[in-house]
């Protein structure tokens, strides 16, 4: 690896499999792992996924890699059964995290900000743990439990206004910590428009409109491959693949009606968010799934025109939070502070270009703006490097893995 990428990248490489198999990582008494985000001491099913996806690519250069992984996706699915409207979990009911929000908490959970994404990832990891190894015994009883609680909620929130019962509100927060009317959220479209709700997006801020696109692309993803994981091991419930593909051919529809951007610039494009009553945002936030990151995901292809109609947006200046600067060019998000772009989303955009020299490249932007530090951070200012947020955020250092793993030819399983 050091040969191809160079001793410093293949060191950073090396620091996070470590890491994240030492520090970050424990087994409990069950056999499940706890996988903590890096410096806040929670789990969250997004991040955990995220982590854990590169030491699958490692394959025998890992060799402890496959039951670590294994153990990270039977804790994701536990949760899952716990709450699924949860974004981050505790180790155990010591009541840790944000116990006086005002929503269904349990001294399980962390954090309770529902994002249709959260519910997205384990699934992934479990199809990506599959393809990787060959191996079913993950898709057992728990998995399939988890998957109808997961089907359930989005069939629940395709009509969120009359059947939700899900509410959140946070004390002292501001207006992207928590949800407007009483807990509930932004008005939404009556009735089912196909698409299902999100309270939250990828960076935990909430959703200016409740229908976010790039997670119910993600989640038409996931609902798309499990028929043939149900061929490789059946569910006993014959009627939750039909549920799942009546599901993924609404999404698909309300997406094609109700996401798609005329442009006179680009031609069409997705939006980020939209709320089936007229109001669309046309951004692209740094945390996946983003607009940026859906071939990476499953969704499309890199040469698809509506992807490259939405990537030339996003990597412009007409993308609120893409910013440029004398260290770096990229997206950032409202979640950290102006004209800082986020390392996650600089690996995107490699990651999602078929040109080798803009992978190398990135990876030589990464490193050069550490700020002084040996950590690929959460986000960092565009000009000034040394201003970074989160000293250890670990799914960051992951995203930086993918792309030297991409550089080094390693496979996604697939």
């Amino acid at each position: 690896m050091a040969a191809a990428v160079g001793p410093e990248a293949a060191g950073v490489v090396e620091r996070f499999v470590a890491e994240t198999m030492g520090r970050a990582g424990r087994r409990l008494d069950d056999g499940t792992v706890f996988l903590v985000t890096g410096d806040i001491p929670a789990m969250w099913l997004r991040d955990s996924a995220a982590q854990v996806l590169p030491l699958l690519r490692l394959g025998a250069y890992c060799p402890d890699g496959e039951e670590f992984v294994a153990g990270v996706l039977r804790r994701q699915l536990s949760c899952i059964t716990l709450d699924p409207y949860a974004n981050a979990f505790n180790a155990g009911p010591d009541g840790a995290g944000h116990q006086r929000d005002r929503t269904a908490m349990s001294p399980h959970v962390w954090e309770r900000k529902y994002e249709v994404d959260s519910l997205c990832y384990p699934l992934h990891l479990a199809e990506r743990f599959w393809r990787g190894t060959g191996r079913t015994d993950v898709f057992d009883e728990l998995y399939w439990r988890a998957v109808e609680r997961v089907i359930e909620v989005w069939e629940i929130e395709q009509d969120h206004e009359a059947r939700s019962t899900y509410r959140f509100r946070r004390r002292f927060a501001r207006s992207n910590g928590t949800l407007a009317r009483r807990g509930r959220g932004a008005p939404v479209a009556d009735g089912v428009i196909g698409l299902t709700w999100s309270g939250f997006r990828p960076s935990d801020d909430a959703c200016r409109y409740g229908y976010n696109v790039p997670g119910n692309m993600f989640a038409s993803v996931v609902l798309a491959r499990l028929p043939r994981i149900a061929e490789a091991a059946p569910p006993r419930n014959g009627a939750l693949i039909e549920r799942a593909t009546r599901l993924h051919e609404a999404i698909e529809q309300g997406l094609r009606e109700h996401a798609v951007v005329d442009d006179a610039v680009t031609g069409p494009r997705w939006a980020y968010e939209v709320d089936g009553r007229g109001g669309v945002l046309e951004i692209d936030d740094a945390n996946v799934p983003s607009l940026l990151s859906l071939p990476r995901l499953g969704y499309c292809r890199t040469d698809d025109p509506t992807y490259q109609a939405t990537r030339a947006f996003v990597l412009s200046p007409r993308n609120p939070y893409y910013y440029q600067g004398t260290a770096a060019a990229g997206i950032g998000s409202p979640h950290t502070p102006k004209r800082h772009v986020w390392p996650i989303a600089l690996a995107t955009a490699a990651l999602t270009d078929p040109d080798e020299a803009a992978k190398r490249a990135a990876v030589a932007t990464l490193l050069a703006t550490r700020g002084g530090t040996d950590r690929i951070h959460e986000s960092f200012h565009v000009n000034r490097p040394e201003k970074w947020t989160r000293r250890w955020f670990s799914w960051a250092e992951a995203t930086f893995c993918d792309l030297v793993l991409d550089c080094c030819g390693f496979p996604v399983p697939d």
